[in-house]
């Protein structure tokens, strides 16, 4: 078996507290913990993010140049919404604890909860993760550029992304006020997409955890 990982070293890791390793917190109930490399010295070509949301709270739009994502939902449940770049639709789907949704490696899309204390893994296919957020696109291309390239005021557009706040990561913002209770409306409605939930095509029932 080839591998440049050194197993007879004495600085080889083979655990990790994932509890310890804090990637981004927007408050107590909406956080990510990460496992990649740089935590775990022995891991190839293997990372994640370890997620854990509120009703209402979601991953920002974003997409992975380097891995392909695997959702694992542990508790709650999530809306996953992935772009098709081969049919520029959004594909969408609701998983709760046990599923599974797989995103391919640089497909656009973002992720919220539908109910409260969700948490899901997100497991990728290199040891290190890297992510290119649509807050950071918005807020990193010069506003000259996008207002020439799509026709638009440079003022216009200016004021538009004013709110919006580099890595992003957790949206809405803690002190956003234009928000609903109903989170619904946030998602998914592009163009009569149909919502599949997991649960209609599974045909087995979930084991009780007691």
């Amino acid at each position: 078996m080839d591998s440049s990982i050194d197993y007879t070293s004495p600085t080889t890791q083979f655990t990790f507290d994932v509890n310890k390793s804090p990637f981004f917190k927007k408050d107590n109930y909406n956080f990510m913990n990460i496992l990649g490399i740089q935590q775990l010295n022995t891991l190839d070509n293997i990372s994640l993010l370890d997620i854990f949301l509120s009703s209402g709270n979601n991953i920002e739009p974003h997409f992975h140049p380097n891995a392909a994502e695997l959702v694992y939902c542990v508790s709650g449940a999530i809306a996953i919404s992935i772009l098709n770049p081969f049919t520029k639709q959004y594909q969408n789907y609701i998983i709760t604890p046990g599923q599974v949704a797989n995103i391919p490696q640089g497909w656009w899309h973002y992720q919220m909860a539908t109910e409260d204390r969700t948490h899901i893994l997100a497991i990728f296919n290199a040891s290190t993760p890297e992510v290119i957020l649509g807050s950071d696109i918005l807020k990193l291309t010069p506003s000259n550029i996008m207002a020439y390239t799509y026709c638009m005021d440079e003022n216009q557009w200016k004021k538009a992304i004013a709110p919006v706040l580099p890595s992003t990561y957790i949206g809405p913002p803690a002190n956003c006020s234009n928000t609903r209770t109903e989170n619904s409306q946030y998602y998914p409605k592009f163009h009569g997409n149909q919502v599949h939930s997991m649960q209609q095509s599974i045909p087995y029932h979930q084991p009780n955890n007691h």
